[in-house]
C-alpha cells in the first residue's frame, strides 16, 4: 500500500511550492485535508486518496510526469494483464490517479527495485542496450562460491543468447552452506542474472533487485511504494542523455 506522506512533501511533488513554503503556508491555515484544517506541521495524508486543498481549491491529482519506486513483492509479475490470472505489480499502485508502466521487468520469483512511469521516452531510453544503464543485485546462491567463478562474472559469460558483457561481482558473505554476492550488469536479459550464476555452476536461490542506475532500494518495505522527487528524476535523465549533464 502507499505511505502516507508529510503535507509539505506532496504540495513539493505536485509542483506547487517548496517544502519549507508549504510549512509556512500550513502556519497561516492555508491547508485543508478531507474538510480539516491543518494546523501541525508533519500532517500525512495519501495523495490520490485524501482531499487536499490550498485556499479552498483541490490540488492537482495528476501531473505530467509521474515516477514511482516500487519494492516488489514475490509472486508478482511486470505486466499490465495475465491470461493466467496471476498477480500484477499494478495491483500494488491503488491510489495512482493514472496508468503507469515498469521499465524493464523483474522476474516472478525475483524481488527489489522496480521502477515504474507513465515517462515513454525516459521508459524507452533506460530499457535500450546501448545506454547500459546498471542494475544491482543482491544474489543468494547455494555452496562456497569460487574466486573463479566470481572472476568469470567479471569477465562475463557466455548464455545462449550471447555474451553476458562484464559485470562488478563482490562477495558479502559466504560459507559452506551458501554465498550472498553483490552483482551489478548492464544488460537486462530474460533472468539474465540467474543464467550467469547458472553459466558458472551455481544455483540461485534468493534474488533482489537493489538499485536502478541511480536509484537504490533504501527502507521501502516490500510491497509499498513511493513518488520520486525531482532531484531523483533528474539523475535517471542525465545517464540517458534527455537532459545535460
Amino acid at each position: 500500500m502507499q505511505k502516507a506522506l508529510r503535507i509539505n512533501r506532496i504540495l513539493s511533488l505536485a509542483g506547487l511550492t517548496s517544502r519549507r513554503k508549504a510549512d509556512e503556508w500550513i502556519k497561516k491555515g492555508r491547508i485543508t485535508v478531507n474538510g480539516l484544517l491543518v494546523t501541525k506541521l508533519g500532517t500525512r495524508a495519501i495523495w490520490g486518496k485524501d482531499r487536499i486543498q490550498l485556499d479552498g481549491k483541490d490540488i492537482p491529482k495528476t501531473r505530467q510526469g509521474l515516477y514511482l519506486l516500487l519494492n516488489k513483492p514475490f509472486g508478482y509479475i511486470c505486466s499490465l494483464m495475465d491470461p493466467e490470472g496471476r498477480s500484477l505489480v499494478t495491483d500494488l499502485l491503488k491510489d495512482i490517479p493514472e496508468r503507469v508502466y515498469p521499465v524493464g521487468r523483474l522476474d516472478f520469483d525475483t524481488l527489489g527495485l522496480l521502477f515504474l512511469t507513465n515517462d515513454g521516452d525516459l521508459t524507452y531510453r533506460l530499457t535500450h542496450p546501448s545506454y547500459e544503464v546498471p542494475r544491482t543485485y543482491k544474489v543468494t546462491v547455494d555452496g562456497k562460491i569460487t574466486d573463479k567463478a566470481l572472476k568469470d562474472l567479471r569477465a562475463g559469460v557466455q548464455l545462449e543468447d550471447g555474451p553476458s558483457g562484464r559485470s562488478k561481482a563482490t562477495i558479502i558473505s559466504k560459507n559452506n552452506m551458501k554465498s550472498i554476492i553483490r552483482l551489478t550488469i548492464t544488460q537486462g536479459r530474460q533472468r539474465q542474472v540467474r543464467r550467469m550464476l547458472q553459466a558458472v555452476n551455481y544455483k540461485v536461490v534468493h534474488l533482489i533487485r537493489t538499485g536502478f542506475g541511480p536509484l537504490s532500494l533504501g527502507d521501502l518495505k516490500v510491497g509499498e511504494y513511493r513518488y520520486l522527487e525531482t532531484v531523483e528524476v533528474e539523475p535517471l535523465k542525465k545517464i540517458v542523455g534527455l537532459i545535460p549533464k
